[in-house]
C-alpha cells in the first residue's frame, strides 16, 4: 500500500523555468512518473475520484494522458482511447478545433471509439487555459457518449481552465499550482 501523500507528490513536481518560452514554469512529471511508488499513488488518487461513478472507457489525451490514462483504464478494468493530434489516426475521425494564443490546433478521435451511451472518463497531464480538454469533452458527446468527467495530475488554477468544462459533470486535478 502506498504510504506517499498528495504533498509527496507535489514534491516529485520538477519545475523548469522559461520553458518552453521565457515567463513560463513547466511542470515536469517525468521525475515523478520514473518514481514507481509516486506513479502508483498518482493513478491510485485519480481512480479513486470515480470509484462511485460508471465508467466505460478512458480518452486520454495525446500525450500525456496516455501516460496516466492507460494504467487507469487497467486499474479500472475498462477500455481506453486515444485522443489524437491531427492525421495520427488510420481510420475515420471526429475533429474538434480549439483556441491557443497564437492560433488554433485541433484534436481526433476514431468515429467509432465508443458504442453509443457508453460512459467516458477524459485525462490528461495537466489542465491550464482548458481548450485542450474542452475540445476532448465535445469529441466524446460527438462520438455518441456520455461524458462522465476530467481527470488531471495538475490544475494551474490561475488560468481558470475549468471555467471551460462546464459540461463535464466532474472534474478533478491531484495538485493545483
Amino acid at each position: 500500500m502506498a504510504t506517499q501523500t498528495i504533498v509527496d507528490v507535489k514534491s516529485k513536481i520538477r519545475d523548469i523555468k522559461d520553458f518552453p518560452k521565457e515567463g513560463i514554469i513547466f511542470r515536469d512529471i517525468t521525475t515523478a512518473l520514473k518514481d514507481a511508488e509516486t506513479l502508483r499513488v498518482i493513478v491510485d488518487y485519480l481512480c479513486d475520484q470515480f470509484k462511485d461513478e460508471k465508467i466505460d472507457y478512458i480518452a486520454g489525451i495525446e500525450s500525456r494522458g496516455f501516460i496516466l490514462g492507460m494504467p487507469m483504464a487497467y486499474k479500472m478494468g475498462i477500455g481506453f482511447v486515444p485522443v489524437r493530434k491531427p492525421n495520427k489516426l488510420p481510420a475515420a475521425t471526429y475533429s474538434q478545433e480549439y483556441s491557443l494564443e497564437y492560433g488554433t490546433d485541433k484534436i481526433e478521435i476514431h468515429q467509432d471509439a465508443f458504442p453509443q451511451g457508453a460512459n467516458v472518463l477524459v485525462v490528461d497531464d495537466l489542465l491550464a487555459t482548458g481548450g485542450t480538454a474542452e475540445a476532448a469533452c465535445k469529441l466524446v458527446k460527438k462520438a455518441g457518449a456520455n461524458l462522465v468527467g476530467t481527470a488531471f495530475l495538475i490544475e494551474l488554477t490561475a488560468l481558470n481552465g475549468r471555467e471551460k468544462l462546464v459540461d463535464s459533470p466532474k472534474n478533478v486535478s491531484m495538485l493545483q499550482y
